[in-house]
């Protein structure tokens, strides 16, 4: 294979599904993590029981570790860009747990034929450039033969044991916070199929290179009370995990949400992947929506996010200085699109705006 040709293979479509959306859907994970045995070790201060990011270790009174994996096959066609989201990908589950990085191990799968080796080493040097950009190397890994591409990271990352932003600690009249547009599941499908018409995919690559290192900051900064990324269970589904973990309900408010603009268009064109279809239909027992809110902005909201963006809960009176940080961050977007509120654990209203439920 020469270079040029290696120029023209398309890495997505090595992959039944790509990305975030390849992963399992909540529907099919719930349980079974529900029946594991809970950590015995004191250590540890957040392991799987609460659906967090990143599992949490104490080492001493003020060291925690983080510890985290993530990986997935192409979103994207170019190996150093998909090596480059993937390795992004990974990083955020230590931001959004208000961490910081300390080393990573690459995890990757890669076909025995059909792909010349040289497309694996641009997707490493893609991983590397993310973790430089992170501030952090990447000191080893570990590779098997598989009939489909796959990459990403084990980080681990520190943050003091006082200092933990986890899943479960939203208050009723938080306000939530989101940094990053939805709608990537949705363009990098179009153009997996050879339909993003509106050249959408280099603004989504974009945003899923982009570190929430400067939302980490930003939050860490201002005190708030938690946070998950959004991947690939969509924006309702991690913050069902925020719910549940936190024994509270919230009520979005669709007209706030940031979306992307082409991926408004291409959900009318039922250009949705199939892991955002899934976490529809898991969300069916947990929101409602406004009779004004249509399937394609259901759609929308459940849409299987790669390397998306922080999803803050902050008290009210703290809403505005951390919008403020976040701004000065350069984050994508500072949107508050919502509100933690008392009701069934877990329970979200999807409202058409904010005025429709005042």
């Amino acid at each position: 294979m020469t270079i040029d040709e290696r120029a023209t293979v398309r890495l997505t479509q090595f992959a039944k599904r790509a990305g975030c959306a390849a992963k399992h859907p909540p529907g099919f994970l719930v349980p079974l993590l529900g029946a594991l045995p809970a950590p015995r070790d004191p250590a540890v201060i957040i392991g799987s029981a609460t659906s967090d990011d990143a599992a949490i270790y104490r080492l001493s009174d003020d060291l925690a570790l983080i510890t985290t994996t993530d990986f997935f096959t192409p979103i994207v066609d170019d190996p150093f860009d998909f090596g480059r989201v993937a390795a992004t990908n990974a990083l955020s589950d230590v931001y959004a747990m208000g961490g910081t990085p300390l080393t990573a191990l690459n995890l990757v799968g890669f076909p025995e034929d059909g792909l010349d080796p040289r497309i694996l080493g641009d997707i490493l040097r893609g991983g590397a450039a993310a973790a430089a950009a992170a501030g952090i190397d990447i000191i080893g890994g570990h590779t098997i033969r598989t009939d489909e591409p796959i990459y990403g990271l084990a980080v681990t990352g520190r943050v003091h044991p006082d200092r933990v932003i986890s899943n479960a600690g939203a208050h009723p009249g938080d306000l939530l916070v989101l940094t990053k547009p939805l709608g990537v599941g949705i363009v990098t499908t179009a153009a997996k199929r050879d339909e993003d018409s509106l050249g959408a995919i280099g603004e989504a690559i974009g945003l899923m290179t982009t570190l929430n290192a400067g939302a980490a900051r930003a939050m860490v900064a201002v005190g708030v009370h938690a946070a998950t990324d959004v991947t690939g269970f969509g924006l309702l589904g991690h913050l069902r995990n925020i719910l549940v973990a936190s024994d509270a309900a919230a009520e979005i408010w669709f007209d706030r949400v940031p979306i992307l603009s082409a991926a408004l268009d291409y959900v009318n064109r039922d250009m949705a992947p199939g892991g955002t279809h899934a976490n529809w239909r898991f969300l069916r027992e947990w929101a409602t929506y406004d009779q004004a809110v249509s399937k394609e902005q259901q759609l929308l909201l459940a849409d299987a996010q790669t390397s998306g963006g922080l999803l803050i809960a902050v008290a009210p009176e703290r809403a505005a200085a951390l919008v403020a940080a976040l701004e000065r961050e350069n984050t994508p977007v500072a949107a508050v699109i919502g509100q933690i509120t008392t009701g069934e654990p877990g329970r979200m209203r999807v409202r058409a705006g904010k005025a429709a439920g005042r």
